[in-house]
C-alpha cells in the first residue's frame, strides 16, 4: 500500500506491523523491548531492538477543583472555578458507573497492563493503511495521560501538542502509562480518570457530571444515567445537551450505544438494556453558578474575593493567588451572620429601591474582632445597566471591589471629639463661636498637615440657620454637629493631631489615596466606604481596640488541611478616652441630631453626617458588641447628582440628612440585627478625669434669666440667639451645615 511504503523507515510501524501481523495469526510477537507490565511480560528481539520504551515519571499537577464560600453557619454563599469539578473517591461513584465506562472505553483495563495489546494492534493497524490516526485503542491510563497533559498545558500550542495524533505523542504517552501502571493500583487509576475527565455541559470530573445532567451525586446514578455519562465521555462537545436537539439525540445514541455495549458484555442483560433505552434523556440542568454575580450575597463575596486576590498570604503573585481562587478548591468558611445580612437587606430595602439612582450601603462589624457580618446595598449586582445594576461594591473600598466611596462628612467630627479627649479636655470644655468661621488662606491659616505645612482653604464655613453662634462644649457641639464649632475645635487641638487619631482608628481614603489633611478635613471632605467607617466606630465600642477588618476565619485546603485565621487587633486609643467618647456620642440618640429617629432600646451611640450641598449622607453608630455605617449618594457623581429635590424609595425629599435615610436604616437594622443578642452597657466614663470642664467653660448665664433657662432645659450654655440648645443642635449639619470639598 501507499502508505506503507511511505512510512517504511519508520520504527513503530513496523511494529505495529508485527503486533497486527502476531494479533492475526494468533501469535503475539513483537520487535519491540517491553518490560513486564501489569502482568504481561514481552521480550522479542528484532532490528528494531534500538527502539526500547521504558517508563517515564509523570508530572500530575493538582486537578483545577473550584473553591466554595460559607457562611458563618456553613452554608454556602458563592464558589470560583477555573472548571466545575468536585473530585469524590472511587466509593462515591456508584458501581454501575464503572462499569459503564469501564464497558464502553476500555473493557479489558483490569486484564492488560498500559497498552491494550490487542485494542492497540487492531486500531494501529487500521491507522496504517489509512495513512493516518484515524482510529483510537487507547486505554483508560492512556486516556489519563493525556487529559492529564492537556489540563497542565499553560499555553494553546502546549494543550494542542498533548492530543496531536502523532506517533511520537503516542510513544510518549504509553512511556507515561507504564509508570502510572506500576505506580497507582486500577481502581485508583479509574478514580482519576473519571474525576479528570469532561463531560461536557460545563461539568468536569464524575460529580460534577452526575449534579450537572441529573441533579445528584455520583453515588445515585441509575444505569441509563450512567450510560449517558460513559457515552459522553468520547465526544463531550458534540453531545452536549445545553446545545441544543441535535446534541441531545447524538447524546442518546451514544447511551444506546453504551447499553448495548454492556449487554454484549453480559454486565447487564439485553431486558435491562431495553428498558434503560427506553427512558428519556432525563438531562436537568441543574445550574452550577460561580462567580459573585450568582452569589445570593454578591457585595460580601466581592469582598471575600478580593481579600484572597489582594492578600499576599493567599500567594506571592496576582497570578498565583487568581489560581488559588480558581482551581485551589478551597473551603472558606467566613464571618457573615445570615441574621444580620438579612436585617440589613429588609431595612435598605425598605427605604430605597433597587430602580433609585442614589444608593444606600451598610455594613456591620463586630467591636473587638473586626468580624464583618454583613454588607449589603440597595442596588443589585451586575452589569445590566438597564436593570440599574451594578459591578461596585458599594459597601467596601476600592481594595475589595468599592469605587471611591462618597465624603463622609460630619461623621469625621468623631475623631476630632476623641483628639481633643485625648489632649486633656473635659466633656463640657467649649469654645465660643459665631454663625460662620472663614478658613484664611495658607500663608495666614493656622491648621498645619503633619509635614508641618500651614494649609488653608479660601472658604466659609456656615451653620444652616440663622445665628446658630455661642458657646458649645464637646458634648452639646457633638449632640448639635455644630459645623463651626468643630472648626475652632480642630484649631486647637491641631489638624495633625486630629488625622493621626483617624488614621489610628484606620481611617483611609476608599480610593486608596492619601488622606486630604485640609482645615475642612473635621467636616469629612474624604471619600469613604461603610467597612471602613463601621470599622473605624468599632473601635470607641471595643474601648480604644482597633481590629483590621475581618471577612474570614477559617481556609481548609484540598488536603484537608486546615489554616484558621485570628482577629487581628492593637490598642490604639486609651480606654478612658473611648469611653468618654462613648459617652458623648450616645447623646446624639436623646439629645441631637437623632433624636427624632430614637434610638433603639440598648445603650448604642454614634454620629450623623450630611456633607457639603448634600453630595451624601451618613450614619455611623455602635452597641458595645456591633458597630455598622450607611451611606446614602449617587454613584454617577455626587457633585453633579446631590440629595436634593430627589424622590428615593418613592418619597420626595427636599433635602437628605444624615438621619432622614441613614440613620433609620441604621436604627432598623440593628434593632433586628441584634435581636436574642445580649444588650451590654458602655462603661462609664471617669468623671474625674473626663468630667466638667478645666480650659474654657460655659460663661454663667445672668440671673435674671436663669430659672427661665433652667426651665427650658437650656442649662449654662445659652446662645446669642437665646433660642435655647434646640436652636445650637439646629444648626448642624443635619439641617444643612456646609462642608467643603477638600482642596
Amino acid at each position: 500500500m501507499q502508505a506503507q511504503g511511505k512510512d517504511r523507515s519508520n520504527p513503530f510501524v513496523n511494529v505495529v506491523r508485527l503486533l497486527a501481523a502476531g494479533t492475526a495469526g494468533g501469535v503475539l510477537t513483537a520487535a519491540i523491548a517491553l518490560p513486564a507490565v501489569g502482568g504481561v511480560g514481552l521480550t522479542a528481539k528484532s532490528t528494531t531492538e534500538s527502539l526500547s520504551l521504558r517508563p517515564e515519571q509523570l508530572d500530575e499537577p493538582p486537578l483545577p477543583e473550584r473553591t466554595e464560600i460559607f457562611d458563618s453557619e456553613g452554608k454556602q454563599i458563592a464558589q470560583f472555578y477555573y472548571q466545575n469539578r468536585e473530585s469524590v473517591k472511587i466509593e462515591q461513584i456508584a458501581p454501575v458507573m464503572l462499569t459503564a465506562i469501564i464497558s464502553i472505553e476500555d473493557f479489558r483495563f483490569y486484564e492488560h497492563g498500559a497498552i491494550d495489546i490487542e485494542g492497540t494492534a487492531r486500531a494501529l493497524a487500521k491507522n496504517v493503511t489509512g495513512g493516518g490516526v484515524v482510529q483510537g485503542g487507547s486505554s483508560i491510563t492512556q486516556q489519563y495521560v493525556k487529559l492529564v497533559q492537556f489540563n497542565k498545558a499553560k499555553t494553546k500550542k502546549e494543550a494542542m501538542a498533548a492530543i496531536a495524533p502523532t506517533v511520537s505523542r503516542k510513544l510518549d504517552e504509553l512511556r507515561y502509562a507504564m509508570a502510572i501502571e506500576a505506580k497507582y493500583t486500577k481502581n485508583q487509576i479509574l478514580e482519576k480518570y473519571l474525576n479528570i475527565s469532561y463531560f461536557g455541559a460545563g461539568a468536569y470530573g464524575i460529580q460534577a457530571a452526575a449534579k450537572r445532567f441529573f441533579g445528584k451525586p455520583a453515588a445515585k446514578l441509575d444505569l441509563s444515567e450512567a450510560a449517558t455519562l460513559a457515552g459522553a465521555v468520547q465526544n463531550p462537545v458534540r453531545t452536549d445537551p445545553t446545545l441544543g436537539k441535535t446534541a441531545r439525540d447524538q447524546l442518546i445514541n451514544r447511551r444506546n450505544t453504551v447499553l448495548d455495549r454492556m449487554a454484549e458484555l453480559k454486565k447487564i442483560t439485553v431486558a435491562e438494556a431495553a428498558a434503560a433505552k427506553k427512558e428519556k434523556l432525563g438531562f436537568k440542568g441543574t445550574q452550577i453558578p460561580g462567580g459573585c454575580e450568582e452569589s445570593k450575597f454578591p457585595y460580601f463575596c466581592l469582598y471575600v474575593k478580593h481579600e484572597i486576590l489582594t492578600n499576599p498570604e493567599f500567594g506571592a503573585t496576582p497570578d498565583d493567588r487568581e489560581k488559588l481562587l480558581q482551581r485551589g478548591g478551597l473551603r472558606v468558611k467566613t464571618t457573615l451572620d445570615p441574621k444580620m445580612q438579612k436585617a440589613a437587606e429588609q431595612a435598605i430595602a425598605k427605604r430605597v429601591s433597587t430602580k433609585d439612582k442614589p444608593v444606600a450601603a451598610q455594613a456591620m462589624v463586630v467591636p473587638g474582632t473586626g468580624e464583618i457580618k454583613a454588607m449589603a446595598a440597595s442596588r443589585k449586582f451586575g452589569d445590566n445597566k438597564k436593570k440599574n445594576e451594578t459591578l461596585i461594591n458599594l459597601a467596601a473600598d476600592g481594595k475589595h471591589g468599592g469605587g471611591v466611596g462618597f465624603q463622609q462628612g460630619s461623621t469625621a467630627k468623631a475623631f476630632t471629639l476623641a483628639a481633643a479627649l485625648e489632649n486633656g479636655w473635659k466633656i463640657d470644655d467649649g469654645n465660643s463661636t459665631g454663625a460662620s468661621y472663614d478658613i484664611p488662606t495658607n500663608a495666614l491659616s493656622p491648621f498645619r498637615d503633619c509635614k508641618g505645612n500651614r494649609v488653608g482653604e479660601t472658604h466659609q464655613v456656615r451653620n444652616s440657620s440663622e445665628g446658630g453662634g455661642g458657646f458649645n462644649t464637646l458634648r452639646t457641639g457633638t449632640e448639635g454637629s455644630v459645623n463651626t464649632f468643630f472648626m475652632k475645635l480642630e484649631e486647637a487641638v491641631g489638624l495633625c493631631k486630629v488625622v493621626k487619631v483617624a488614621e489610628k482608628l484606620g481611617i483611609k481614603r476608599a480610593d486608596g489615596g492619601k488622606l486630604q489633611e485640609v482645615p475642612t478635613f473635621t467636616l469629612g471632605v474624604n471619600e469613604m466606604d461603610p467597612v471602613t467607617v463601621s470599622n473605624a466606630f468599632a473601635v470607641f465600642a471595643a474601648r480604644g481596640e482597633y481590629c483590621r477588618p475581618m471577612a474570614i476565619t477559617e481556609i481548609r485546603d484540598r488536603n484537608g488541611k486546615v489554616t484558621s485565621s485570628k482577629p487581628k487587633c492593637k490598642q490604639v486609643m486609651d480606654e478612658g478616652v473611648a469611653d468618654a467618647v462613648n459617652e458623648v456620642m450616645s447623646g446624639v440618640f436623646t439629645r441631637g441630631t437623632m433624636t427624632e429617629v430614637g434610638g433603639i432600646g440598648r445603650d448604642a451611640a454614634g454620629k450623623t453626617g450630611t456633607t457639603d450641598g448634600y453630595t451624601a449622607a451618613w450614619f455611623a453608630g455602635y452597641t458595645p458588641n456591633l458597630a455598622s455605617a450607611v451611606s446614602v449618594g449617587d454613584p454617577r457623581g455626587a457633585f453633579e447628582h446631590d440629595l436634593t429635590n430627589v424622590v428615593i424609595g418613592g418619597q420626595h425629599y427636599g433635602y437628605v440628612y444624615g438621619a432622614t435615610i441613614s440613620g433609620r436604616i441604621w436604627k432598623d437594622s440593628m434593632i433586628q440585627a441584634l435581636k436574642g443578642v445580649e444588650a451590654p452597657s458602655f462603661t462609664p466614663y471617669d468623671r474625674d478625669k473626663f468630667g466638667g470642664c478645666s480650659k474654657s467653660c460655659a460663661p454663667k448665664p445672668p440671673k435674671k434669666d436663669k430659672d427661665r433657662d433652667r426651665d427650658r432645659g437650656d442649662g449654662p450654655w445659652g446662645n446669642p440667639d437665646d433660642d435655647g440648645p434646640l436652636d445650637i443642635w439646629d444648626t448642624g449639619e443635619d439641617n444643612g451645615g456646609p462642608i467643603t470639598p477638600g482642596r
